[in-house]
């Protein structure tokens, strides 16, 4: 039976449990979250690859639908291609923006009093309050689910996973105990007297814990909840191996599976832990009415156990103070970059070397044109082969733990699919005639990375460079950018597409995120984005952030430069409004390929941009290189001139 026609009769086996289920289901929704709303899910969390083989590997990648006669699946621009290519004709892809919402098509085609089923640990509270509204018209339910359906039709669903370890104060820069005292001063500054935190990566930082759970992001599957007095972590006892340290920071270790009951505890004022600071009872010194906090992408199944006056929901004060890095994790983020620049420069050099001796490829830096293919390549270089090596080079570097996320590596029209992952068994070979976009990362100890680079092993077009040269220009402009404390991420958005858009180009992504400390890749809350939510957070100093404009032309190419930013304080000549500035320092170090730029697009600033970052690139990285390595640099980085 093939992949496509083993998934159809899941899906009959699906619509059979939803038929048989009391009350009897209309439709289900299968979301790509998890239990705690993570960007990357286990393997076992993956229920919407595994019911429709669509393998949209981020956060909101994608949701399904399933009613006795349809299979619909919601995805968003970065995922458009890919789901094409990926589905069966027994589902119809919906595209978000363009298509209406889940719970629109819900409501307008769904019958009156239609009951839908959720697995209220995959819902947040926010999605869940915006389906109950658009039911509301046609008194349609939202039924929360004892099980997963999906779960009881995956016959060889994969185990959970490993152990956390405890994450060394030189490398965090802040003990638990530290961040404890901060969170409990924002708790009462809220007259809240606890806080249930469900993100993974909240929590690792928190406690000052790692783990592999979750692949690219080292974290572990647990919740935390912290009142005035106590606090508490929940996590598989099967697997804990910090008993010790949680007991030296006054944390009780809990199983995973109690969180559900302590929470309804909690509630009622009856949790009891550890004292912390001597005190030995819950007692706040609030009135009865003081609320428990919670984030709204915290899971449905655990608001239901609060009564809705109780609830205080805001965004979680972790996840601000989390994004504003302390000077240890800055300082370990900028090594960590540099590592990762000589990196990626050892991978180009070894690939330029590799394109010409198998592929007679002009090279990477001539702009000579690339037609001298050989009739026979000794050694095929493909996009998964070409990102072994790099993930190879990163590697044999200190405190290298494993990749950040899967390595986009995309030649030619794959370069399109903004989240492309290559297979082996179907993966592309590198074209000297096509451009290679590789956007890549590395967890280490020390800090979190995340680079773009797009190039080209023959002769570019003139078109393909000035699209490169727009998506540059846009780069800089953003990198270059001074604005006043309280700017948002919305607002600078702008910057980095107006050199496109004066071409009538643009890009369906947002232009940044914040990056992690050896945490997950993508971190909130603050973003630089054209989304609504991008007003949400203004840019703070210490912040890190993503600059990553592009161009993708479908069927032909892609093009993205990425660069992580720390946002700092500008030294700006005045102050009005005594606001304060702010501006950006870059900390990733790799070129940009010198012939995809048309330098007579660039202005006399643009330029000399370029080559200051390049000649800090040589300062940089050359005491890590060998001979070889060095001299390929130099070339890579020599000065753009402009003839008169």
């Amino acid at each position: 039976m093939s992949a496509a026609a083993g998934r159809n009769a899941l899906l009959d086996e699906l619509r059979a449990l939803m038929a048989a289920h009391s009350p009897p289901l209309h439709a289900l929704v299968v979301p790509s979250d998890d239990a705690h709303q993570s960007e990357y899910v286990a393997e076992r969390d993956k229920r919407l690859q595994f019911i429709s083989g669509f393998t949209g590997i981020a956060r909101s990648a994608g949701l399904a639908l399933i009613t006795m006669k349809e299979a619909l699946l919601w995805t968003d621009g970065r995922y458009f291609l890919q789901a094409e290519k990926q589905l069966s004709d027994h589902w119809e892809l919906m595209c978000m923006g363009e298509d209406p919402p889940v719970e629109v098509w819900i409501a307008d085609n769904l019958s009156d009093e239609a009951v839908i089923g959720i697995n209220p640990w995959c819902i947040s509270v926010d999605t869940a309050q915006r389906y109950e509204h658009a039911f509301s018209k046609k008194h349609q339910t939202l039924f929360q689910l004892s099980s997963d359906l999906v779960d009881e039709v995956w016959k060889d669903r994969p185990l959970a996973n490993t152990q956390p370890v405890v994450h060394p104060v030189e490398f965090a820069g802040c003990s638990v105990t530290g961040k404890l005292k901060e969170l409990r001063k924002k708790l009462l500054h809220e007259k809240a007297r606890g806080i249930i935190i469900a993100a993974l990566d909240e929590v690792a930082w928190l406690y000052n814990i790692r783990g592999n759970d979750v692949h690219y992001s080292p974290v572990v599957h647990s919740y935390s909840i912290v009142t005035l007095h106590s606090a508490f972590f929940y996590v598989d006892n099967r697997k804990v191996s910090v008993e010790s340290y949680m007991s030296e920071n006054g944390i009780d270790i809990r199983d995973y599976n109690m969180v559900q009951s302590d929470v309804s505890l909690l509630a009622s004022g009856q949790l009891k832990g550890s004292a912390v600071n001597g005190s030995s009872h819950e007692g706040n010194g609030m009135n009865d009415n003081s609320k428990i906090l919670i984030d709204n992408s915290c899971c449905l199944a655990l608001y239901s156990k609060l009564d809705e006056d109780q609830v205080l929901i805001l965004q979680s004060p972790v996840a601000l103070s989390k994004a504003v890095k302390n000077p240890v994790e800055l300082d370990g983020l900028r090594k960590a970059h540099i590592r990762d620049g000589v990196a990626v420069v050892q991978y180009l050099a070894w690939l330029d070397n590799q394109m010409q001796e198998n592929y007679g490829a002009s090279g990477y830096f001539s702009g000579a044109k690339g037609s001298q293919k050989k009739e026979h390549v000794e050694v095929k270089l493909t996009e998964v082969s070409v990102s072994d090596k790099l993930e190879g080079f990163r590697a044999a570097k200190e405190y290298f733990k494993g990749p950040s996320f899967p390595m986009i590596s995309a030649v030619g029209p794959n370069a399109t699919i903004l989240h492309y992952s290559p297979e082996a068994s179907s993966c592309a070979e590198l074209d000297t005639d096509k451009i290679y976009l590789f956007d890549t990362g590395a967890q280490y100890l020390d800090g979190t990375t995340d680079i773009t680079r797009t190039v080209h092993f023959g002769k570019p077009s003139e078109h393909e460079k000035s699209c490169y040269t727009a998506v540059l220009k846009g780069h800089i402009a953003l990198d270059t950018a001074v604005f006043p404390n309280g700017t948002t991420g919305h607002a600078l958005d702008i910057l980095a597409r107006t050199p496109l858009w004066k071409s009538g180009l643009d890009y369906r992504h947002g232009t940044g995120h914040g990056v992690g400390s050896y945490l997950t890749v993508h971190e909130g809350p603050h973003q630089i984005s054209f989304r609504p939510s991008a007003r949400n957070v203004p840019l703070q100093a210490s912040m890190t952030v993503t600059d990553e404009p592009g161009y993708y032309q479908d069927g032909s190419f892609g093009i993205r430069l990425e660069n992580v930013l720390i946002v700092q304080d500008a030294n700006t000549k005045f102050n009005f409004g005594d606001k304060g500035y702010l501006a950006f320092e870059h900390i990733t170090w790799a070129p940009y390929q010198t012939k995809l730029i048309d330098a007579t697009l660039l202005a006399p600033a643009e330029i000399e941009w370029v080559n200051t970052y390049h000649s800090d690139c040589r300062r940089i990285l050359q005491p890590y290189l060998n001979e070889q390595e060095k001299e390929w640099l130099r070339k890579a980085t020599e000065p753009i001139t402009v003839s008169c």
